[in-house]
């Protein structure tokens, strides 16, 4: 979100009046900042279509909901808080893998839409564990 204030001259004398009206747009952009979540904490990576339109994840995953295979969210609730777990299932995505959610294991990168980078496959699974 992009705030955009007026620019003022700092070696220019102020009114009473633009004085206060400066420090009325200060406390305002200073509650502003405060009612906002921290950025950490709460920023979502966006979503790599290319890469999920390139690996066909949606032909098995939906977001929220199970379909050949769990969702993305069931993923993220799964794993989130499993140590190494972002290591696994890269490795997964990289080089397919067993069964975790009934019998249906992670295909091949070859019958999914070839080889993925470990850069590749890092990106997709933190979008997918921080759904």
């Amino acid at each position: 979100m992009a705030l955009h204030l007026p620019a003022v001259a700092l070696d220019q004398p102020r009114s009473p009046g633009r004085l206060r009206s400066s420090t009325t747009l200060v406390r305002a952009v200073a509650a502003l900042a405060v009612s906002m979540p921290v950025a950490g904490a709460v920023a979502q990576p966006p979503e790599p279509s290319n890469l999920i339109d390139q690996q066909h994840c949606m032909f098995c995953h939906t977001s929220d909901a199970p379909f050949l295979a769990p969702s993305f969210h069931q993923i993220a609730e799964r794993y989130r808080d499993t140590p190494n777990a972002s290591t696994m299932l890269e490795e997964k995505l990289r080089h397919g893998g067993k069964a975790h959610w009934g019998d249906m294991s992670m295909p091949l990168p070859d019958d999914r839409g070839g080889p993925l980078s470990a850069e590749d496959a890092r990106t997709l699974v933190q979008w997918v564990l921080s759904q």
